[in-house]
């Protein structure tokens, strides 16, 4: 058996910006992402939605970020590499898939919007207000995804 290796040159990925090109922008962005979320809602529930989200934006300074936030803030490597098919395992709790579907729904909200049986899990599992922060958290991870992406900014960058 013949074994082949491309010889096609490989992408390589420049930036094109970083965060600190509009102080003004970079400041708005910090400010949003100091919502008071992180007292009402547990955080390795918001590094583990942050890190979803990411995953679905392709954001691989978010994702390299909040892998290791969650990681210093104790969670496990099982439920980090298992993250992106959580529908499909037994290792995260009800709230928690609840977050992560509603996390889905608002980061890929596309033309029919979010279900009423979307809202209704995680209302069964967040009050009202634990659902507006935790939505407000999905916002700004959106926000932070679509910058990095946009502008290729790279694990490790300072922001």
């Amino acid at each position: 058996m013949k074994t082949t290796v491309s010889t096609a040159p490989l992408h390589v990925v420049t930036p094109r910006g970083s965060h600190t090109s509009a102080p003004e922008v970079l400041q708005a962005m910090l400010a949003l992402s100091q919502s008071p979320a992180a007292n009402l809602l547990d955080r390795g529930l918001l590094d583990l939605v942050r890190l979803r989200a990411s995953q679905i934006n392709r954001c691989a300074f978010c994702i390299d970020m909040h892998h290791r936030d969650a990681k210093a803030n104790g969670e496990t490597d099982e439920r980090l590499v298992l993250l992106p098919a959580w529908a499909e395992v037994s290792c995260y709790t009800p709230r928690e898939r609840a977050a992560f579907r509603w996390t889905e729904a608002l980061t890929r909200l596309g033309d029919h919007g979010v279900s009423d049986e979307i809202f209704a899990e995680a209302r069964a599992h967040f009050s009202e207000k634990e659902l507006f922060h935790l939505t407000l958290a999905i916002v700004v991870i959106n926000g932070w995804n679509r910058f990095n992406v946009a502008f290729h900014i790279q694990p490790g960058a300072a922001a």
